[in-house]
């Protein structure tokens, strides 16, 4: 199993580091805009990896380095700036970095999972599969799974109940318009979330990202541990359900943008989209998110 990460900033230091602690693959490369920050990564992990009992290669390199790998995972970005910068503001720089690296990784990689980390994450998503030629179901976003993540993490203080037992989702685009799944969201097959508290819970699980930027100047561990989730579940065939950026194919009458489902993932990539029953507003949100998406996806002269 060989792992490139393409990005070795805050995010895919973190995601390298958080595939150090479990060594899912034999051979993780490292490619980065500046090769020496690369290879300093790629040095100080490998004795990482030294006390982990594993014989994991790790090394730096470039595209040509990456061939035949059985995952890509894309991080690289532009520098943020101010940390509560919205996302759709880097999707221009974004996408030419998409531009510059994905056609050629993906020629190195023909049949690689490709997983997009980068922000504006539905629209690079969407772009990545134009870019790549590859099938949809072998290109996803981390989307809302970290959204998701934290509002389960703050129900479950809430209502005391592991957050492992409570289904429910963020769904739609990982930025403003997103939004909670509540007539879905169940603990036991039961629906016994009181709307009051749901809703105050999302609207602080939709500020977490930014108060976490704003208090440390970026976000990293949580994005690389969410990572894991879906590397684990491509390397191990796990066939886990999680929110992610996806191809919507006509749901809800959304089409032809990437937004954030739930989503069954093996080692094939993406093994099957799940359409959840939504109440009349929540499928107003959706289609909301999607034009969201889309305006972003024209900004940039992908549409």
């Amino acid at each position: 199993m060989k792992i490139t990460i393409v990005g070795t900033g805050k995010v895919g230091s973190a995601i390298a580091f958080a595939c150090v602690m479990n060594p899912i693959a034999d051979e993780l490369l490292l490619v980065n805009r500046s090769h020496e920050k690369a290879e300093g990564d790629a040095l100080d992990l490998s004795h990482a990896s030294a006390l982990r009992n594993s014989n994991m290669r790790i090394r730096a390199g470039d595209i040509a380095d990456s061939k035949d790998s059985d995952i890509i995972v894309f991080t690289a970005s532009i520098p943020y700036g101010d940390p509560t910068r919205p996302r759709t503001e880097l999707a221009e720089a974004n996408y030419q970095l998409l531009c510059d690296w994905i056609p050629d990784l993906a020629q190195n990689s023909p049949n690689a999972i490709l997983i997009i980390v980068t922000n504006p994450v539905d629209m690079l998503t969407y772009a990545a599969i134009q870019l790549s030629g590859f099938p949809p179901n072998r290109v996803v976003g981390t989307g809302t799974l970290l959204d998701s993540v934290r509002y389960r993490a703050m129900l479950s203080q809430q209502l005391e109940i592991h957050s492992d037992d409570i289904r429910a989702y963020i769904l739609g685009e990982h930025g403003d318009t997103q939004f909670a799944a509540k007539s879905v969201a169940m603990t036991g097959g039961e629906r016994f979330y009181d709307d009051e508290v749901k809703d105050e819970i999302f609207e602080r699980t939709v500020g977490m990202g930014y108060k976490i930027s704003k208090l440390k100047g970026f976000t990293n561990y949580g994005v690389a541990m969410a990572t894991m989730l879906i590397l684990d579940s491509v390397v191990y065939d796990l066939r886990h359900t999680m929110p992610l950026s996806v191809l919507v194919d006509g749901f809800c009458d959304v089409e032809d943008v990437c937004l954030s489902l739930p989503t069954v993932v093996g080692r094939q990539g993406i093994t099957r989209i799940i359409h959840p029953r939504l109440s009349d507003d929540e499928q107003q949100s959706l289609r909301r998110s999607a034009a969201a998406v889309r305006r972003t996806i024209e900004q940039v002269g992908l549409a």
